[in-house]
């Protein structure tokens, strides 16, 4: 039932993107009746990919060659749809305009060659983006901290569909040459039935720190079964902080890391966040908190005795400008933030994606937090 629901509504958001394309965009092209035929057979047959790409990634049966025509058109129906509210704010502008009829039509032609063009440019420079993985380097200073330590955050790796095996085996051979204190992977992880999901799993039982590598669930693990996928992950070597805490360092000169459960246990009933229990007996040293969604800080009544929040979840908006959209949601989208006058949070922009392998404005990113 559930399913149905998230594709009825996923079907009306689409088709009215589709639609908005078809009526205001290519319908209005300054372009001979036959190459408006063949973008409209485009747009219907990216329209179709993006109906079949609910069930490919729910029921990871497909080659991988055909899971990624059928992830591409969900990022490309966005962006087309954006950049087409453009081209209709700016003809609209070309109408109004005092020039002759001869000048309007120049423009016009202009503006439907150059939004093409754009659009084009822009779909094939989002799946190039989303190739690659950036470093990003973060120097946090933490108050009372007695050494540095050098924190290795990744976050929302989503294992399934296009992230295979040979993707998180890559992605840790590069954490290994960061020569890491501590590996922290702040949720969704996990993103397919765990039997699909386990040979990449496998290799993180591969990561190199010197005091370990930490894990707390994000909202999809509750989607594929949060128990399974918390006890495999622990059988590779791979803490769990389920509303708990560590203490990270020797001789009283290290710091407590925390980890709570995803505040989407609030309407999953179970594997709720609690942060009272996270932080018992976290005294007389920094704290760290791993929390999936920037939002958590919101459910804290004071983060006083927190000096660092590390989260994940918003991909940094993926794809612009769907950031503007997430930040209606989300506190924080990325990068490091003054929280209060105790607390910073950092949020991962995501290592890996969610849906179509695509990135625009928002760099896939492992995150090297140099604490001092």
């Amino acid at each position: 039932m559930s399913f149905m629901i998230f594709f009825l509504v996923y079907l009306l958001l689409f088709s009215f993107q589709t639609y908005v394309i078809k009526k205001r965009f290519i319908n209005k092209l300054d372009f001979n009746y036959k190459t408006r035929k063949y973008f409209s057979f485009a747009l219907y047959l990216t329209f179709f990919g993006a109906l079949l790409y609910p069930f490919a990634r729910y029921f990871p049966l497909v080659p991988n060659w055909l899971y990624f025509l059928l992830s591409l058109p969900i990022g490309m129906i966005f962006l087309t749809f954006t950049i087409t509210l453009f081209h209709e704010i700016i003809s609209f502008g070309i109408k109004k305009t005092k020039y002759t009829k001869n000048r309007r039509d120049f423009f016009k032609k202009s503006l439907d060659i150059t939004t093409t063009s754009l659009i084009l440019a822009t779909n094939a420079k989002a799946m190039d983006n989303a190739k690659h993985i950036e470093l990003e380097v973060v120097d946090v200073k933490i108050k009372n901290l007695s050494k540095p330590y050098t924190i290795i955050q990744i976050s929302d790796v989503h294992i399934g569909g296009l992230i295979t095996k040979e993707f998180i085996k890559e992605l840790v051979n590069k954490i290994n040459l960061l020569n890491a204190d501590i590996v922290v992977i702040t949720g969704d992880l996990v993103d397919t039935k765990l039997e699909f999901a386990k040979p990449a799993l496998d290799e993180l039982k591969n990561i190199n720190s010197k005091y370990g590598t930490y894990f707390i669930v994000g909202n999809h693990e509750y989607f594929h079964g949060v128990q399974p996928i918390i006890n495999y992950v622990t059988s590779l070597g791979i803490k769990t902080l389920e509303n708990e805490n560590v203490y990270i360092g020797e001789n009283e000169k290290g710091f407590y890391l925390a980890g709570v459960y995803d505040r989407f246990g609030f309407r999953y009933g179970s594997y709720i966040p609690d942060i009272n229990k996270a932080l018992e007996n976290c005294e007389n040293s920094p704290t760290i908190l791993l929390a999936h969604q920037p939002k958590y800080l919101k459910d804290l009544e004071n983060t006083q005795n927190i000096d660092l929040v590390l989260c994940g979840h918003t991909h940094g908006g993926q794809i612009f400008p769907f950031n503007f959209l997430v930040k209606l949601e989300q506190p924080y989208v990325k990068g490091l933030h003054q929280h209060n006058e105790f607390t910073q949070v950092y949020v991962n922009k995501g290592t890996g994606f969610w849906g179509p392998p695509m990135r625009l404005g928002a760099s896939s990113e492992i995150t090297i937090l140099r604490l001092s």
